[in-house]
């Protein structure tokens, strides 16, 4: 097992890095190991609602400054810069063919195992959670986005690569250049975040939190 002290040094370690130094380029099997970290991310159902789009053409990261204006120096510095996507309804709702194709192929379920998780699927959406809209769906879906978003960035931070977690764009506009110049369905997918890697060129601040006795309460 991983020492635990490498654990936490690596959680000291990542920040959100502002600008990256251009003249390194992340390695191939590092960048591979940290989108492995994502695909093997768990998600609610085991559905794994998200895409992910690795930008490396620089033409469409300038394209991507038009909106998004929190990620302009990550643009033009990071060594990969990648683009997290969640699915829309078309995919996730419990009446989409997706589900049960899903359970099938990609679950390997047997038949009466996907009727009987296709039923409580259905009314978990309709009753637990209330998942009756668009939009409650895709923020339900986005959620679990996040979780490979975080697995990401503590894998890249445990070996030594810097990250930084962007929300600073205007949806609608990029949704649009996705449609545009991305070739993405955006009737299928919606953008929850942008993701930057690379290597630091500055010194990080020192590390801020609560106390833990703030963030953490026991009923024992």
């Amino acid at each position: 097992m991983i020492d635990k002290k490498e654990i936490l040094d690596a959680f000291y370690f990542r920040h959100a890095c502002k600008v990256f130094d251009e003249t390194k380029t992340i390695a191939d099997d590092d960048i591979k190991f940290i989108l492995e970290t994502a695909r093997l991310s768990p998600s609610s159902f085991g559905f794994e609602p998200w895409h992910f789009v690795v930008v490396q053409n620089r033409e469409l990261r300038t394209r991507l400054k038009e909106g998004a204006w929190g990620a302009t120096e990550k643009l033009d510095t990071a060594s990969h810069f990648i683009l997290g996507l969640t699915q829309r309804s078309f995919f996730t709702k419990y009446d989409a063919p997706n589900i049960k194709d899903f359970m099938r192929d990609v679950q390997r379920l047997p038949e009466d195992v996907i009727e009987t998780r296709s039923s409580f699927y259905e009314n978990f959406q309709k009753s637990d959670f209330d998942l009756n809209s668009e939009r409650t769906l895709f923020d339900w879906a986005s959620k679990q986005c996040y979780i490979p978003l975080a697995n990401m960035m503590t894998a890249a931070a445990m070996i030594g690569i810097d990250s930084c977690p962007i929300e600073g764009f205007n949806q609608r506009l990029t949704g649009r250049l996705l449609s545009e110049e991305f070739d993405i369905d955006t009737g299928k997918y919606g953008i929850s975040y942008m993701l930057a890697f690379g290597y630091r060129i500055s010194e990080q601040k020192v590390k801020t939190r609560r106390p833990s006795n703030e963030v953490v309460s026991w009923k024992r």
